[in-house]
């Protein structure tokens, strides 16, 4: 399933403002109202502290709170009361304030509810209350604290709209890289720009131009190499058609045999040429699949099916085998690479020659080299030969130069180095392929 990773990053830090903001709004609601609380309990004392107590009047025996608006004090929007308490705790004491109350901040209880009481005692002896109902001072406090959240009420869903906004936009190039990518002719790939890019995104970008170069590059090989085999593939064509109208004009049936020669090996070339073009065609379509296989089995089963090529041309073919070798490969393309390899050789050496195929290990690694007593290549031209249809100038032999091509191919996808020596001898050529035995 699909997922959007800016839809993902928009509802995953939008998700994470609210959170925060409301884990804020709490502990900055809790801290005001705190606060809040203790201005008024400050309220309180600075009333105390600044209250005559010779111009207060006293409050009789068991006075009421609801009874006391004309023995005390008091602000009839907050319901702040000042009293002055009797000497003692006795009886005669306010009876909404307990017995031997003592100075300092309390809170209260009375028929009308709880209160919030400061009792000041003064250098006389004189004692003062200031009492306040804390359902008043809890609205007064709530009130206040919620002021504190109006400003994270506002710039929550801002922030959330400004976070999404700033996602879009920064995603915005690389809906502008797939469009271009979209635009662009499938024929003829360019790489896309990669400048003012995030640096999250721009290795991803030069990643895709690194894989669209080597698109275009293996494309151009390939347009190359089917000009260059529609070119091979005409030539004998264009023999075998002319050998067919020789043999039709024969006047005699001695003519007509020599005649049915040339165009029976100009078939054979043709054929030659077109299992070589499908084979490199199957190698470079081949998923590869690893398993395990028995080398010197494979190799003796080569050395069975090329034994009679070698007989008709009086080839001197060997195989040479340091004990048995398995490894992990992909079976049909390295049968390819050692058949290819045989192959060639053969084609290459003259008769009376010799060509001999060698396995051995060496480390971690097998090696198999096919040696011949051919003519050899030289220094100069063992680049080049492994490229398709490229044949060295006055090169005898019956090859269309494409077996090497394959080698290379073949070796490539199975992870293995090709590599072109001449003989410890100097007369002839040794072709190396190397291999890890595991995967």
């Amino acid at each position: 399933m699909n997922r959007s990773l800016e839809r993902y990053l928009s509802r995953t830090l939008g998700l994470a403002i609210v959170l925060i903001g409301l884990a804020a709004g709490a502990v900055s609601f809790i801290f005001a109202y705190q606060e809040a609380q203790e201005f008024q309990d400050d309220t309180l004392r600075q009333i105390a502290a600044f209250t005559d107590t010779e111009q207060l009047p006293g409050v009789g025996r068991n006075p009421d709170i609801t009874g006391m608006s004309d023995s005390v004090d008091s602000d009839p929007e907050n319901r702040v009361i000042v009293v002055r308490l009797p000497h003692g705790a006795a009886p005669s004491a306010a009876a909404w304030l307990p017995p031997h109350i003592r100075p300092g901040i309390h809170t209260v209880s009375s028929p009308q509810g709880y209160w919030r009481v400061f009792v000041r005692q003064t250098s006389n002896g004189a004692r003062i209350a200031v009492a306040q109902a804390t359902a008043m001072r809890d609205e007064a406090a709530t009130d206040s604290a919620l002021r504190t959240l109006v400003p994270l009420a506002i710039l929550l869903p801002l922030l959330v709209w400004l976070i999404a906004r700033i996602i879009r936009r920064e995603f915005a190039p690389v809906r502008l890289l797939a469009q271009k990518l979209d635009e662009q002719p499938a024929e003829r790939p360019a790489t896309l720009p990669d400048a003012s890019l995030p640096d999250e995104i721009a290795p991803f970008v030069r990643a895709i131009n690194r894989l669209l170069g080597r698109v275009t590059r293996l494309m151009g090989e390939q347009r190359r190499f089917i000009a260059e085999a529609a070119h091979e593939l005409r030539s004998p064509l264009t023999a075998l058609s002319l050998q067919a109208q020789n043999l039709e004009n024969a006047e005699t049936p001695e003519a007509m045999y020599d005649r049915v020669k040339p165009l029976r090996a100009g078939i054979e070339r043709a054929r030659r040429l077109t299992q070589q073009l499908l084979s490199l065609a199957r190698s470079q379509a081949a998923v590869p699949t690893n398993e395990t296989v028995d080398v010197s089995k494979m190799a003796r089963e080569l050395i069975a099916d090329y034994l009679p090529l070698a007989e008709a041309r009086g080839i001197d073919l060997g195989l040479e085998e340091a004990g048995n070798i398995v490894i992990s490969a992909e079976l049909q393309t390295l049968r390819l690479v050692l058949n290819n390899a045989l192959d060639n050789a053969l084609r290459y050496t003259p008769p009376s020659g010799t060509v001999s195929l060698r396995l051995y290990i060496e480390g971690d690694d097998a090696v198999f080299e096919m040696s011949d007593s051919g003519p050899g290549i030289p220094a100069a031209e063992r680049e080049r030969v492994f490229d398709p249809f490229y044949r060295i100038e006055g090169a005898g032999g019956e090859g269309s130069g494409l077996g090497l091509a394959i080698v290379r191919d073949a070796a490539a996808r199975l992870g293995g180095v090709i590599s072109l020596d001449d003989r410890s001898d100097g007369s002839g050529l040794v072709l190396r392929y190397r291999q890890r035995r595991g995967p």
